[in-house]
């Protein structure tokens, strides 16, 4: 109490200046109607500037959930554009080449695990990507993954929380792939080089297409269901052999900027491991 009354009589003229200061400005501006009406609009003005960075800052921290449910809105939006689309050409009994990654069966997939790409690289020739979901959140190894545009990868190994994706972008990479309303398949492989471009080989003579078709998973492997959207025909070569195609494609997924992830988990994915374990072990046998 003593330090307190020791303050006040150091500080006591100030106290009574700043006192005297603010009886002053309430009297100037309640009963003068300019000094008021300055003092209403500079308040409101500092107002609507405080609460209007106020919202910047708000929309800035919450834009990462906002980009998880575009990305999930944009997977449940492709996946009934797909249903639609086989249903108009069910009907129509023609073509249509509106571009889809999620496939019209959907009831193959079971679940899709949403993650977060935590590290990746573009500029290797065997790059890999880390996301923050493991065996605790339901991921093992040879599960597909897929982004909000298509194709991202392979799940290769898996810890406890986190795991470690092959994506399209590394040499060892070979997915299952087909051209669109045409069912020719090949496999997809990346040589190096262009992160937005990528190849797919053993496309047969005998195919019909053309550039601009589009590239979607084949379904004919136990990972990836049929209809996840790989990219465009950019242009076509001739094989090394002259016997198939070699397919340029341009990736749909941007790899540069992936951030939101999906992991497809398809409960069909053991049993069709097993079936096909058994068979190889049977064929060793004889």
């Amino acid at each position: 109490m003593q330090n307190l009354l020791d303050f006040l009589a150091r500080h006591f003229h100030w106290l009574v200046f700043l006192l005297l200061e603010t009886v002053s400005g309430i009297l100037l501006f309640s009963y003068n109607s300019y000094q008021g009406s300055t003092w209403i609009s500079t308040a409101n003005a500092v107002t609507g500037k405080t609460l209007e960075l106020q919202a910047d800052v708000e929309q800035f921290f919450s834009l990462k959930r906002l980009n998880e449910e575009l990305s999930h809105r944009n997977i449940v939006l492709e996946q009934q554009l797909a249903i639609y689309r086989e249903q108009l050409a069910s009907n129509s009994q023609k073509q249509i080449t509106d571009t889809c990654f999620l496939p019209s069966d959907s009831s193959s997939i079971s679940a899709k695990i949403p993650a977060k790409v935590i590290a990746n690289t573009i500029d290797r020739r065997d790059n890999l990507i880390t996301i923050d979901r493991g065996r605790a959140d339901g991921v093992r190894p040879d599960m597909g993954v897929i982004s909000g545009t298509g194709l991202v990868g392979v799940v290769y190994m898996a810890s406890e929380h986190y795991s470690i994706v092959l994506p399209v972008l590394n040499s060892r990479s070979r997915i299952s792939c087909s051209i669109r309303g045409r069912n020719y398949f090949g496999y997809l492989t990346w040589p190096g080089g262009s992160p937005v471009e990528a190849y797919v080989e053993d496309i047969p003579r005998h195919a019909r297409f053309q550039k601009g078709d589009w590239v979607e998973t084949s379904g004919y492997s136990a990972i990836f269901p049929k209809g996840v959207a790989v990219g465009k025909i950019t242009n076509i070569y001739n094989s090394r052999d002259g016997l198939s195609y070699s397919l340029k494609v341009h990736l749909s997924t941007d790899f540069a900027c992936l951030r939101d992830v999906f992991v497809i988990n398809d409960v069909r994915l053991p049993e069709q491991r097993q079936l096909m374990e058994s068979a190889r072990d049977s064929l060793e046998m004889k």
